[in-house]
């Protein structure tokens, strides 16, 4: 099974030990890019996509095109909470 994970750049604390454990971690530039980039995942043969709650609320087809889709399995993460 391929896992990978996707964070925005700007934030350097998501997914340092998935980094460090040799999980492929895609950035993006702009929160608004996560459908697209999803989809370039998927295409990958990626089956399961991780992604931090703050990007997550920018897809428009986590729920509308992802839930019924047995070929990937996306799971949000919660936020850190910031000191």
């Amino acid at each position: 099974m391929k896992i990978s994970f996707i964070k925005y750049k700007k934030d350097d604390e998501s997914y340092t030990i998935a980094r460090n454990l040799g999980f492929p971690i895609f950035e993006i530039a702009e929160p608004e890019e996560i459908d697209q980039k999803i989809e370039e995942i998927k295409n990958q043969n990626y089956k399961t996509i991780i992604i931090p709650n703050e990007l997550a609320s920018f897809s428009q087809d986590i729920i509308k095109k992802y839930t019924y889709d047995d070929s990937i399995n996306i799971i949000i993460t919660p936020s850190k909470k910031r000191k």
